[in-house]
């Protein structure tokens, strides 16, 4: 009977430990600091980066690697390994010299956490995270909100609120223990980072002031919050190695070395298989009886012919109708004549081309779908109701009160739930808009 007995209370402590288990109320992600394992709580968590270019921060504590430009968002790096005076792992020549990290949103305060190497997400029942102590961590327990054992793994669970805060909840600075036992003021990452950071960030700001200023003044491209993201994205390249007057643009050299990845790509060339192949994906699968697509600033007329294609290969049966228009009367005049060698035709064009004395060339069909017409887009445009407009990095070069006077227009001419394909590096902001792809393809639906 007591045989009987110890089996019932043995299958009784198996099955619960199985609900504690299976009943997982706390995630969290996990990676490894100096050979051991760690965790902080997925809800601290916005997203995991690789970088390697951080701008320095003179002046700055040890553990602060610097500021990281992160789609547009100055935010503060934080070397963990230095913080908690770990040893930094030695990577081989010519290996990944991207660091890993972790980014974390602490209340309103984005920071980038350098780590060694991030592992995983792992799902556990609260019920079995134990209190700290100091035999789990190399660092202060003030830090460690407590450890786990998950699948033969012992993690120690870093509570990044307290780690980021500047005090503790008696309003008094926290401190750690040093090596000899003696109490000393605990790293105050909070109050610097503030500082360090708000002295980086007004400096950036008014550095990138006459950035604009010189892309204005130097190539007439504007800046505005359709490219402000690809700005500040590009000045945190640009900054490397650069300080003072070498961060500014001194002439049209420096201008156009500064914008040299903001075309959007096949620039002046027919688009490749790929790229076609992207902006066709974006297209709804509904086949239309007529698309009308308005294409300003066609220049010699290579994205108003590819997107021809594109359109007659996703709607067979569909009639197409571009209009495109450029100011330069020069290239627009010779558009419809252009001719091409059989190697420079991408693949899903050479269906629509036609043999000639001097070369290749589209044919009828691809021709009477595309009106060119000189035309400045700033005057009165009448067109029909548009399903399309493709305007790849045209309105990067318009001035800001012209910008917002094209974009009233799309929003006029086009359908309910029309698209706008724009360059690669340009946006619309405001609830008028739905981002449909930025990559490679940057396209908007009303």
């Amino acid at each position: 009977m007591s045989v009987v007995k110890d089996l019932a209370k043995l299958n009784l402590d198996i099955q619960e430990q199985k609900d504690k288990v299976e009943n997982v109320d706390f995630k969290m992600v996990t990676f490894s600091l100096a050979g051991k394992e760690y965790g902080v709580d997925i809800l601290s968590v916005k997203e995991i980066a690789k970088a390697d270019k951080f701008t320095y921060v003179p002046n700055a504590a040890s553990f602060i690697r610097g500021v990281y430009n992160l789609r547009g968002d100055i935010i503060p790096i934080i070397d963990l390994r230095t913080f908690f005076q770990m040893p930094r792992e030695k990577k081989n020549e010519g290996s990944d010299n991207l660091e890993n990290m972790l980014i974390l949103r602490i209340n309103d305060q984005v920071y980038g956490t350098i780590v060694d190497k991030i592992d995983k997400v792992v799902g556990i029942n609260r019920e079995s995270i134990q209190p700290p102590h100091p035999i789990f961590g190399d660092i202060n327990i003030k830090y460690i909100s407590g450890v786990v054992e998950k699948q033969g793994s012992l993690y120690i669970i870093l509570d990044v609120i307290r780690i980021f805060s500047v005090e503790d909840e008696k309003g008094k600075t926290r401190g750690t223990v040093n090596d000899t036992n003696e109490f000393s003021p605990a790293p105050q990452i909070g109050a610097a980072l503030d500082e360090q950071t708000r002295k980086v960030i007004a400096s950036q700001d008014s550095a990138i002031e006459f950035i604009k200023e010189g892309l204005a003044a130097l190539r007439g491209f504007i800046v505005t919050d359709i490219n402000q993201n690809w700005l500040r994205r590009r000045f945190n390249d640009w900054s490397i190695g650069r300080s003072g007057d070498d961060l500014q643009l001194q002439n049209i050299s420096d201008a156009d070395e500064y914008l040299k990845d903001f075309d959007s790509p096949y620039t002046g060339q027919l688009w490749g298989d790929n790229y076609a192949a992207a902006v066709g994906s974006i297209l709804p699968n509904h086949s239309p009886n007529r698309i009308n697509v308005w294409n300003p600033g066609c220049c010699k007329g290579y994205e108003s012919y590819s997107f021809a294609c594109v359109l007659k290969n996703k709607y067979p049966d569909a009639i197409v109708k571009i209009w495109a228009n450029d100011k330069d009367i020069m290239s627009v005049s010779q558009a419809p004549n252009m001719v091409f060698e059989f190697d420079e035709i991408p693949e899903y064009c050479q269906k629509y081309m036609v043999k000639g004395n001097n070369g290749y060339s589209f044919n009828q069909i691809i021709k009477d779908s595309i009106v060119f017409e000189y035309h400045d887009i700033m005057h009165e445009n009448v067109l029909p109701e548009l399903d399309i407009v493709l305007a790849r990095d045209i309105l990067s070069y318009l001035l800001e009160h012209e910008q917002a006077k094209i974009i009233d227009v799309f929003k006029e001419l086009l359908k309910t739930k029309g698209m706008v394909f724009l360059g690669r590096n340009e946006e619309l902001t405001g609830e008028n808009w739905r981002l449909l792809s930025n990559d490679p393809v940057s396209a908007f639906q009303i």
